[in-house]
Formats: C-alpha cells, sequence, structure tokens
C-alpha cells in the first residue's frame, strides 16, 4: 500500500505494519528474539527496537494533546531538534536497558492503540490539509502520525529482517 491519503488508508496500514512486525518477531524463538544484533547500531535488540517505537508513539501523543489544549509545544521535546534528535534517539535506547523484551511488546501494543484512538479523533481535513492546525505548520497533521506509526514500522520491520538474517 502506498502512503496513506485517507483516514481509513492509515489506520488499517498502521495495523497491518506492527501485525506484520509482529508476525516477524515471533518467528523467531524467545532466544533469538533476546539476543543482541551483530550489527554496530544504536537499537542493539529486538527490545531495543520496539521501546523507541514505543516513545515515539508517546512523543506524537503528548505534543498532539499538549497543542490542542492550547498549550504551544514542539514535537521534540526540549532541549532537542531535528538536528539533535538522534542523540534523544540514544537517551530512549540508555533509558531501557532495564525493560523486558516481553513488557516492551506490551508497552508497544498499548501506545499503539492510544496513538490509533487519538488518529481516529480528527477528520480527514484536520489530518490532510496542511497547516491545518497553526502547531503543526505547514506539515499535515498525517504525516505526523505516519511517520510514528506505518512508516516506522516499516524501519523497525527492516531491522528485525537484519537481525533474523544475521542468525543463520
Amino acid at each position: 500500500m502506498a502512503r496513506p491519503t485517507s483516514k481509513d488508508e492509515l489506520l488499517t496500514l498502521a495495523e497491518v505494519r506492527l501485525n506484520t512486525l509482529f508476525t516477524l518477531i515471533d518467528s523467531m524463538s524467545e532466544e533469538e528474539q533476546e539476543r543482541t544484533f551483530t550489527f554496530e547500531d544504536r537499537d542493539r535488540t529486538i527490545r531495543d527496537v520496539l521501546i523507541h517505537l514505543h516513545a515515539w508513539h508517546n512523543l506524537l501523543l503528548e505534543w498532539v494533546q499538549k497543542n490542542l489544549q492550547g498549550e504551544p509545544a514542539s514535537f521534540l521535546p526540549e532541549p532537542y531538534n531535528w538536528r539533535t534528535y538522534p542523540e534523544m534517539n540514544l537517551r530512549i535506547q540508555e533509558a531501557a536497558q532495564s525493560i523486558p523484551l516481553k513488557q516492551s511488546k506490551t508497552l508497544l501494543r498499548t501506545s499503539h492503540q492510544q496513538t490509533l484512538e487519538l488518529a481516529k479523533h480528527f477528520n480527514e481535513d484536520e489530518l490532510f490539509v496542511k497547516g491545518y492546525f497553526p502547531w503543526n505548520r505547514t506539515a499535515t497533521l498525517a504525516s505526523y502520525f505516519i511517520s510514528s506509526l506505518s512508516s516506522h514500522y516499516d524501519w523497525a520491520q527492516k531491522k528485525v529482517k537484519r537481525h533474523k538474517r544475521s542468525l543463520r
């Protein structure tokens, strides 16, 4: 499916891509799921990848909720910006080291559902008209949902596939 251009497509693709990611993960043994990636990267385990997705859901949820309540907020929390967000991603990964894989799966599924519920709150124009809300400037609100949901799941799936191939 191409990049969503409607609310239904956005919601459907998010569900499909998350299910595909979990099907891939579930195709590995528990031991394989727990193994550290053999390739150098910020996210060293499946848990790290899932926590990364969960954290980005929370960024979106907080950003939208604050702005809807009239509290101007940037998508990325201070002190981060679009040039420094890789540092934020590293901090997310470091902070998640004590979270077990099973819990990371639950956290992701929960924040995924919360993010979909939030998306359902908006109509087509609110999601797909550029700059509909002053706080998302020249972008569409949908672009933030897509980036945090289906596009991010594609990124995660590539990492997990690479990990699975490395197990052979």
